[in-house]
């Protein structure tokens, strides 16, 4: 977002996800970095931070009133799984990125400079603070309809490719089933200060290493692994 142009690029941002706001300030404060306010000390709007966790909240109310309609004959776990794979930080990171909502982010300029992982946290966590600004803003009918428009449609392939099971679970009975192995998992590196720590995992069977992920922690990089695995043996189906 141009600091130029902050007013005009606002008007952009609403026509993008297709909600109007009564007040634009809020919306500011959704797509605004905790880092931006650090370098621009005469920026009079929050951060993101309080939004994301309001938003957050109704994310998860919104998605698991949809599944419990939905599927009235599916058991609480499952039912969990499921909205924990329609929700993930891929998914919603993905969601902001075919929005174009990545442009109008204000952060620092090393922020702005991350990539891959830190890059798809910082688009989940602004989705999640616009929809909080959308409930404060217009109430919880506008944020639980942007939430459907842009979410539900991938329910059916998520529960139709069984997505909702975690990964390292389904590349396990995927292995065992299609190459008679049980996969393991190695940490290939540590990157990065302890309170910021980058794990990169490699999955292998025997001696072939088949998917690479990375995290913050080991189980997460193990769980990207194992999703990358099951794409490169294109076991996705």
């Amino acid at each position: 977002m141009s600091e130029r142009n902050i007013e005009a690029d606002l008007v952009m941002l609403q026509k993008l996800i297709a909600v109007e706001f009564r007040d634009p300030q809020i919306l500011l404060s959704a797509v605004t970095h905790r880092s931006y306010l650090n370098e621009h000390r005469e920026a009079t709007w929050e951060h993101n931070e309080r939004l994301e966790f309001l938003g957050d909240a109704v994310l998860e109310l919104v998605v698991t009133d949809f599944l419990f309609k939905k599927y009235p004959e599916k058991p609480e776990g499952d039912l969990t799984a499921i909205r924990a794979a329609l929700v993930n930080t891929n998914s919603l990171a993905a969601v902001s990125e075919q929005l174009g909502v990545n442009k109008y982010l204000l952060m620092s300029k090393g922020e702005a400079k991350d990539e891959g992982r830190a890059r798809q946290y910082i688009l989940a966590n602004v989705f999640e603070a616009c929809i909080g600004a959308m409930y404060i803003d217009s109430g919880y009918e506008t944020a639980r309809d942007f939430i459907a428009a842009r979410l539900f449609a991938a329910t059916d392939d998520i529960v139709k490719k069984r997505l909702w099971q975690d990964a390292k679970s389904r590349f396990q009975e995927l292995s065992q089933e299609k190459a008679s192995i049980t996969p393991t998992y190695d940490t290939i590196s540590q990157d990065g200060p302890d309170h910021d720590r980058i794990f990169t995992v490699g999955v292998f069977l025997r001696h072939e290493k088949v998917g690479e992920g990375k995290g913050r922690s080991k189980q997460e990089a193990e769980q990207q692994a194992a999703q990358a695995a099951i794409a490169n043996k294109g076991w996705e189906d």
